[in-house]
């Protein structure tokens, strides 16, 4: 019996390789930059991640809902929290900003 052919499309992203889409969509803009960086450190609400750097609450909320979209950061308290909510960084974002780091581009 021959061996089972393999079936990857050879486009797999395995945990040690961030997709590069969302290397540069973090790059591309200095809130989600900002975000990813201050949760890499630990998790955080949005009006510490906003103290912490001086920006906007309303920007540090939409790069964290824009992270959250794309798995690269989650939110770590029930979604029926509407004050304190917590957000963490998920083990792709963690790679990925340390892909970004690595290569010079943060």
């Amino acid at each position: 019996m021959p061996p089972p052919e393999d079936q990857s499309d050879g486009d797999t992203i395995t945990p040690e390789e961030p997709d590069w889409d969302d290397v540069s969509y973090v790059i591309s803009s200095q809130y989600r930059r900002m975000v990813l960086g201050q949760l890499y450190a630990g998790p955080a609400t949005p009006s510490q991640l906003a103290d912490d750097t001086g920006h906007a609450i309303a920007n540090v909320s939409r790069a964290l809902r824009q992270l959250r979209d794309r798995g690269l950061v989650d939110l770590l308290v029930s979604e029926d929290r509407r004050k304190g909510r917590v957000y963490g960084i998920t083990d792709t974002g963690r790679l990925l900003w340390e892909k970004l780091v690595s290569e010079g581009l943060v």
